[in-house]
């Protein structure tokens, strides 16, 4: 099979290594090729068919192109509908499919770190597309409140009248930052993630307040957020086990086969000193 990761600026994605251990762990090397697929946003449906023309199996979609590529599917999962944003592409004689495997790798992760939602009051850092699978997750799992956090709250229209069909609130920083917390703390936004290594998206007052912390980002692995977190004692995640996952998932569609979570496990374990 012919595979890669589509996106804009892809210098360092940990995607390619993910799934050539998963290969390696499959014993199918040599069967499979992942490739890094950079693309101009202008270009999209035009390599979308060429990607389809040249053979390729499917695709992982990672920012800033989860929404981008949703008008140039022939059709669409109902998760990925109702998220409103495709992370997996998967090319057939019949045309160009769009799922989307965040909402199963954030929920495997929680799984994986111990950190129960159900009931709970949590917070979203963040609106874009990880966001949205992040959001339906919570609410699918039976989150008792789920307030989202934005620079601009109500700025835009798609993006309000999803929350509006989850039932979650908006809120800006200022706003955040004179609440009392919560239980669940996630952050869906690149604050963090590296080249600004030592950014944080939030205060530590509004941090101590959460009994538990997720950050979707994995590069670096220990974050401002997640160190503050545990500074207090909360129970912490970071985002490599998510985007291992996610892959998995998207090799389960591509394949045709259900995957152990073992196999999640072990490669997540080997990509904890990737960015090192």
């Amino acid at each position: 099979m012919k595979l890669g990761v589509i996106g804009a600026k892809l210098g360092h994605t940990a995607s390619p290594a993910i799934h050539e251990k998963l290969f390696r762990i499959l014993q199918v090397e040599g069967q499979h090729q992942y490739g890094v697929l950079e693309m101009d946003r202008n270009d999209i449906p035009n390599e979308l068919q060429r990607l389809r023309d040249e053979g390729y199996t499917g695709a992982n979609v990672t920012i800033p192109y989860k929404l981008d590529v949703m008008p140039y599917l022939t059709e669409i999962s109902r998760e990925a509908r109702i998220i409103g944003a495709v992370n997996t592409l998967h090319f057939t004689d019949d045309g160009i499919f769009g799922y989307n495997t965040d909402y199963s790798g954030f929920g495997r992760s929680l799984d994986h770190a111990g950190i129960g939602v159900k009931a709970k009051e949590c917070v979203v850092l963040g609106s874009g597309g990880a966001a949205r699978a992040i959001i339906q997750y919570l609410s699918d799992a039976g989150a008792q409140s789920i307030t989202v956090v934005s620079r601009h709250p109500h700025s835009k229209t798609e993006f309000d009248a999803f929350i509006q069909r989850i039932g979650a609130d908006t809120i800006d920083y200022q706003d955040l930052e004179h609440s009392q917390g919560g239980d669940v703390l996630v952050n869906c936004t690149p604050v963090g993630m590296f080249p600004d290594v030592n950014g944080c998206p939030v205060s530590e007052r509004i941090i101590a307040a959460f009994p538990a912390v997720v950050d979707i980002v994995y590069n670096p692995k220990n974050t401002p957020l997640l160190q503050a977190a545990r500074r207090h004692g909360a129970k912490t995640l970071n985002g490599m086990y998510m985007l291992v996952a996610q892959a998995i998932g998207s090799e389960e569609i591509w394949m045709g086969r259900t995957i152990d979570s073992s196999v999640i496990e072990q490669i997540a374990k080997e990509m904890e000193h990737y960015y090192e």
